[in-house]
């Protein structure tokens, strides 16, 4: 089944941590080039302030207007991150959601399909592993429904020649695999 999630915010409070956490080392890993070109630049000024006060004047302007574009460009770049991690953080939380909804209706007994996940989401393999630790669980359990009913079998001829007081016990052994039993085969 092949569809597309409208929704990028599945887990708004780790994609949004996570996409914060990316802004601010962009951010602050990316604020250096500002600096240094305002420095670079205001040692030219005051180099030309002594000589020519016009093209000082012309390039403390341009200077200003450096800055300030580097500055709006700088935020831009920010912002695109953001929701590039966003993006990126929806093909995690995405997948993790599944997940988490898929354990539900299995603790619900709701007995779901196997699980999968959209194409392009992260962590593929980990829908082939949950689904190949539940087909085991289930062999398992086919395996050991098997047993309890020839124990089940076994303890009830065997309450035919034992005395009366121990066929009391050996009754209530058969009750409790019978129950259990039921809970293994209850759909």
């Amino acid at each position: 089944m092949s569809y597309s999630r409208k929704i990028y915010l599945i887990n708004p409070k780790f994609q949004i941590r996570f996409s914060v956490y990316a802004c601010l080392m962009v951010f602050l890993t990316s604020i250096i080039y500002p600096f240094s070109i305002y420095e670079l630049m205001g040692t030219i000024v005051a180099h030309f302030s002594l000589k020519s006060p016009e093209i000082a004047a012309h390039y403390s302007e341009k200077r200003d207007a450096l800055i300030l574009f580097l500055i709006l460009l700088h935020l831009g770049i920010t912002a695109l991150t953001f929701f590039i991690c966003i993006f990126f953080s929806h093909r995690i939380a995405g997948p993790l959601y599944k997940l988490q909804k898929h354990l539900r209706l299995m603790r619900e007994d709701a007995h779901p399909d196997k699980l999968f996940f959209r194409k392009g989401d992260y962590f593929q393999e980990l829908a082939t592993d949950v689904n190949d630790t539940f087909d085991h669980l289930e062999d398992t359990y086919k395996n050991d429904l098997v047993y309890l009913s020839e124990v089940t079998s076994y303890i009830n001829n065997l309450s035919l020649v034992v005395p009366d007081d121990k066929r009391v016990v050996l009754n209530e052994i058969s009750s409790r695999l019978s129950a259990m039993q039921d809970r293994f085969t209850k759909n």
